[in-house]
């Protein structure tokens, strides 16, 4: 018998097997970080839905210095000559901050079961809005070029009183976790409007 040989594959061997148990400690403890990461991912992810009726009052001002009043689960859908306004009182249900980016309106009623536009078909917003978790803020939108092809679609269903479907892009305060929330303006009584989902 040859004991160098011998105690050569015994060692192989042992390294072999110390390879093969780092190997599966190192899987173990990747999966177990992603699987915490994820967890954390979701506990700071936001989610917005209308605000609810006994919410504060809040103010939504424009550009060109027009004010709003916005009240609890209320909407605002307004239709000048050469503008059009649109606001939304939302709720902020999850644990992460809604940054919000942009939005899509769209022209045809009957969208229910349809998926969301692709991105860059989305207005960006012209300044930055964010909702705190368990907080409420607002969404604003407006359209200040007669000849966008929305412009009249737009103007024409708020005449009509005729509900008007909104799609929002928000993410995260990282950037992250990138979520279309798909919204309703109805027309309600006396001239108001309400925000659903």
């Amino acid at each position: 018998m040859d004991w160098a040989t011998i105690s050569s594959l015994a060692t192989a061997f042992g390294t072999l097997v110390l390879a093969v148990a780092t190997f599966a400690s190192i899987r173990s403890a990747n999966r177990s970080a992603r699987t915490a990461e994820r967890a954390l991912s979701f506990n700071l992810r936001p989610l917005l839905f209308p605000s609810r009726t006994d919410d504060p009052m809040q103010k939504v001002t424009w550009m060109d210095g027009r004010i709003h009043r916005l009240g609890g689960a209320h909407a605002v859908a307004e239709a000048t000559a050469d503008s059009i306004y649109m606001a939304m009182s939302l709720r902020n249900v999850g644990a992460g901050m809604a940054v919000l980016q942009s939005w899509f309106v769209w022209p045809d009623s009957d969208i229910v079961r349809v998926p969301p536009r692709p991105l860059d078909t989305f207005r960006q917003l012209t300044r930055d809005l964010y909702i705190a978790p368990n907080d409420i803020g607002f969404w604003q939108g407006a359209f200040r070029d007669p000849a966008d092809e929305l412009f009249g679609v737009v103007s024409a269903k708020i005449a009509a009183r005729q509900g008007i479907a909104i799609d929002i892009l928000y993410c995260n305060s990282e950037g992250g976790q990138r979520t279309v929330s798909r919204f309703q303006v109805v027309p309600v009584a006396d001239d108001a409007w309400i925000c659903t989902v």
